[in-house]
């Protein structure tokens, strides 16, 4: 009799709906007969500058000088790097833990405090792993909508904790793919609930605010952060996740030895020693968002959200569904990347990653011929 694999597997799983990545460039490139290069990529909130001077000299010399580190097992502790992000958070190694990419530690963190039939609270719309993920672990989704404003509603929240038993709640700060900043008053206020709170700072070096300092104080509190964005180091997949003591222990029991690489943890460490470049790659960003949101306000029928981030989510008022869509669709035939979510709340809209601004002019060009847009 023939092995029925299917047996042997999660059956759960079989019934879960795969999460749709960012398709790669080079595929993107041959399925519309283009040059890699003169495709413009908009969609994934990676920063156009790409990695500092510094970071990608870091690597060179790696190569150059002592190839071999290639060859060896990286540290597992990630020792440098903690050090490295101590000093520019202010906040001690030990309350530091490193990731492949904070996509790693928000599974870590699931992993940690999240059994089969626990709850998690999630405030859609917002990063669809957190939703994803759960359903990994057998958790059960307590969903609480935002408001009209993007805003959290935190007795909503409350509820899902007392009435549901929710155990883990992410909100990302600012938010993705709204761009909406979480008000540090209701950290404030969620942290006084019986659930770990964890507070995704991805875009936190475009908002310039953060609740990181506050992680000694409170047990129930994690922020993570990423070098995908602001270092330009989406690529090498290094993120880092920072909480009490009490907490990280937890983690450390769990986590993969080996997760950060030798050449992301140099380009990291390299990235937080040329702090004065980044910052000011990230001020030009958010020149340039400004100066695009301007730009698309300008266009008839689209409301451009206010954004702390280096992206803009734009509501197609006219059109709808089918408009957002199209553009999506048009774009992407000049070669041109913009995301479109298909889901409840935010199937008019798009989301604009910030380019560089001569990419800013192509796309805008392009949105003023389409139909609808002229003037």
């Amino acid at each position: 009799m023939p092995i029925q694999i299917s047996q042997l597997l999660r059956r759960d799983i079989a019934a879960l709906e795969p999460y749709t990545p960012i398709v790669p460039l080079e595929v993107l490139a041959e399925r519309l007969h283009m040059p890699v290069e003169q495709i413009i990529k908009l969609d994934a909130n990676e920063n156009p500058y790409g990695p500092s001077p510094r970071t990608l000299a870091a690597l060179a010399a790696v190569e150059r000088d002592t190839p071999h580190r290639y060859a060896i097992y990286p540290d597992p502790d990630q020792t440098r790097l903690r050090a490295a992000i101590s000093r520019y958070i202010g906040q001690p190694p030990e309350r530091v833990i490193c990731g492949a990419g904070s996509d790693e530690l928000i599974d870590l963190l699931m992993r940690a405090v999240l059994t089969p039939g626990d709850v998690l609270a999630d405030c859609p719309p917002t990063f669809g792993m957190y939703s994803f993920d759960a359903a990994l672990y057998g958790a059960q989704v307590r969903a609480v909508p935002r408001d009209a404003s993007f805003a959290v509603d935190l007795e909503g929240v409350a509820d899902a904790v007392v009435h549901d038993g929710a155990k883990l709640l992410f909100l990302a700060s600012p938010n993705n793919p709204t761009g909406t900043p979480l008000p540090r008053v209701a950290v404030e206020r969620l942290l006084e609930l019986p659930l770990v709170l964890a507070v995704d700072e991805a875009y936190a070096e475009f908002s310039g605010t953060s609740v990181v300092d506050m992680v000694g104080a409170h047990p129930n509190l994690v922020v993570l952060r990423t070098f995908s964005k602001w270092a330009g180091l989406a690529g090498l997949r290094v993120g880092y996740a920072v909480m009490h003591e009490e907490m990280i222990g937890y983690l450390w029991k769990i986590k993969q030895p080996y997760n950060v690489n030798v050449a992301a943890e140099v380009a990291a460490i390299a990235s937080l020693e040329d702090v004065d470049e980044r910052m000011a790659t990230v001020a030009r960003i958010v020149a340039e968002r400004e100066r695009l949101s301007a730009a698309l306000t300008a266009l008839p029928g689209v409301h451009v959200y206010p954004s702390a981030t280096n992206f803009l989510l734009c509501r197609m008022t006219g059109g709808g569904t089918a408009r957002a869509r199209a553009i999506r669709d048009r774009l992407a035939q000049r070669g041109i990347l913009i995301r479109y979510f298909n889901r409840p709340g935010l199937d008019d809209c798009i989301r604009i990653s910030v380019g560089r601004p001569e990419q800013n002019d192509v796309l805008l060009a392009a949105l003023r011929e389409f139909e609808g847009m002229a003037g």
